[in-house]
């Protein structure tokens, strides 16, 4: 009936339906694919929690197939990887908010999965701004403003704090989401505006914007068939002309636009500033409620896919180091592995509950039945596993005091620690920090033009990799793993904004549980800034993004040092003094953080 409606409703009958764990922000959403839809998984037993659950992921995949024009949201789709989170959580609001405003059950099953992914999202427990995300917060800023109503309890006090700190370019733009709900280009153009008033993107050309703009204005102009049209479109026109908008791309591809994008930004002054500098407004703001750590310049930081920074046979030739590496120390890890892996699969085990009066009929009590079928006791129902869907980051220190044996043993234990979570349905992202360029790169060039002001702050080029993502499986990114053993990789390290990094991309993941496990043999270092900021600056500022993380209720993070003391900065730490006891300090640790006790 579900998958019915689900068509029905989308006015595609050709929709393939699946239910599985779904990628998508909170554990009551589908994941929508071109002509796929991946509904959350339910159990035989169907209660009412995980019922409602599905019927809310339905009804707002059906309403995003039915009101959701894919080459229009692409065509002003934003470059930055948090604007395009943001935008297409406000485009999903605007499906589910517009879709249903005629049917009133279909509107309670949306209402129930908001509150579902709130409460998932641990939304309640969040007070300040940093807690939470942007994607979550100007989602539900923007149905509010398409509803008129209030948000629900779950949404909590930081939802209040972004509200507050809304500019009025912001709040103009939100008013513009409400008047073009109905319209998906004038409402992506609205949504633009106020990423653009959040800092979170560029803008776009304001004459391009002017052109699209007109357009709008005569199709509603078109559309106006009284005799007061003409009246109602000028103060639309004035409000439009305060508000700039932004150009229609041609192309149908996300990709092409982000190339015309930045070719155009490539003219006016270069894409990789203009990048770098929202990256930093991001950074700056997250880093205002830790203290006063700020970063000379932005311009030249770097966030990379791994196989982005080697060709592929290159790639390819590190990799097979690896696998040579890993034969001598198989056999301790996969014992190791196996271990974890028992422990994990022991707490998915499904698990019955008999003698019930209603549920699934007992095959053992059958014959019971057929004698008389009046008895009760007579059905089983099947109880929730103890077992939450979890994340785990692995974030290592690819710093030049890591080369040699301990950056080898940790890329084995990163490519180990991936296959074994996965096969037990635990997501795993592996990342990597270090800095472009030593004792400071373009950073530093841009402090000495600028005539040496003193306390700059950071000044080296930061380096963050992403080697295997969440969502990516282990076969697609077992190569990218290679890229540790590269000769010229390792550089300095800058840990506190690494961490931050890390700790950021996990809470935007959909899971219950995250955990941020850190594997580092140093305190951080970076000599370009020790010579012009104070002694400590950077470990100073590492101590208070440990301090904010483990003060949150939705990060468990455990440190390993290698032979270097972390217990001073990381409350749930060990040490070791060699490389080789990692695979197994890393396994132990995990152990212990999937004990049943916890």
């Amino acid at each position: 009936m579900t998958v019915a409606t689900l068509r029905a409703v989308g006015g595609k009958a050709e929709t393939d339906v699946a239910f599985a764990n779904p990628t998508g922000p909170g554990n009551s959403t589908a994941a929508t694919g071109a002509d796929s839809i991946r509904l959350p998984y339910v159990s035989r037993a169907l209660p009412d929690t995980e019922r409602n659950r599905v019927r809310g992921a339905a009804d707002a995949a059906a309403l995003r197939i039915r009101h959701h024009d894919e080459r229009v949201h692409a065509a002003i789709l934003p470059a930055e990887p948090l604007a395009r989170q943001v935008y297409d959580a406000i485009e999903q609001a605007r499906c589910e908010i517009y879709g249903s405003r005629h049917m009133l059950g279909m509107r309670a099953n949306l209402e129930r999965k908001l509150v579902t992914d709130l409460q998932e999202a641990g939304a309640g427990r969040m007070t300040t701004r940093d807690d939470m995300p942007a994607p979550l917060a100007l989602s539900l800023l923007a149905r509010e403003a398409m509803t008129g109503e209030p948000p629900p309890r779950q949404a909590g006090q930081a939802l209040d704090a972004w509200r507050d700190a809304l500019t009025p370019e912001a709040k103009a733009a939100l008013a513009a989401l409400a008047a073009h709900q109905g319209d998906q280009q004038a409402f992506a153009h609205a949504t633009r505006r106020l990423l653009g008033a959040c800092n979170l993107t560029e803008a776009l050309e304001p004459d391009s914007e002017a052109d699209d703009q007109g357009e709008d204005a005569e199709t509603e102009d078109d559309a106006e068939d009284t005799p007061g049209g003409e009246e109602e479109e000028r103060p639309q026109e004035s409000a439009d002309e305060q508000n700039p908008g932004f150009p229609s791309a041609q192309s149908d591809e996300p990709d092409s636009v982000e190339g015309e994008q930045e070719g155009e930004e490539q003219e006016d002054g270069g894409a990789e500033e203009a990048a770098g500098e929202t990256r930093g407004r991001e950074n700056e703001a997250a880093d205002e409620a830790i203290g006063g750590y700020k970063a000379f310049t932005t311009a030249f930081d770097e966030e990379a896919e791994a196989e982005a920074l080697c060709d592929p046979e290159e790639l390819t030739r590190l990799r097979q180091q690896l696998d040579q590496q890993l034969a001598s120390m198989q056999g301790l890890i996969s014992r190791l592995a196996h271990r974890l892996q028992r422990r994990l699969m022991a707490q998915q085990q499904r698990a019955w509950e008999f003698d019930q009066e209603d549920g699934i009929l007992d095959a053992a009590r059958l014959a019971r039945v057929v004698v008389n079928p009046t008895l009760t006791l007579s059905y089983k129902i099947e109880r929730e596993a103890d077992f939450r869907d979890t994340v785990v980051t692995l974030l290592i220190d690819n710093s030049g005091s890591m080369r040699g044996r301990p950056i080898t043993v940790a890329a084995m234990c990163g490519d180990i620690l991936a296959r074994t979570l996965e096969r037990c349905a635990v997501k795993v992202e592996v990342l990597g920090f270090t800095t472009r360029a030593w004792k400071g790169g373009m950073s530093r060039e841009r402090w000495i033009a600028a005539g040496r002001p003193p306390e700059p702050g950071r000044l080296n080029d930061l380096r963050h990799i992403i080697y295997k993502s969440a969502d990516t499986p282990w076969r697609r990114a077992r190569r990218n793993l290679g890229l540790m053993l590269r000769e010229g990789l390792l550089k300095e390290n800058i840990d506190g904004e690494a961490l931050l990094w890390a700790w950021k991309r996990l809470r935007r993941r959909a899971e219950h549980r995250r955990i941020l496990m850190v594997i580092s043999d140093g305190a951080p270092v970076d000599d370009s800034t020790f010579s012009a900021n104070p002694s400590s600056y950077l470990e100073d500022h590492l101590r208070r993004v440990i301090a904010r993380i483990e003060s949150s209720a939705d990060t468990e993070l455990v440190a390993i040092g290698i032979g270097h003391d972390v217990t001073r900065y990381y409350r749930s730490s060990v040490t070791i003094n060699n490389a080789e006891e990692l695979g197994g300090t890393m396994m132990q640790k995990l152990t212990e953080l999937f004990s049943p006790a916890r």
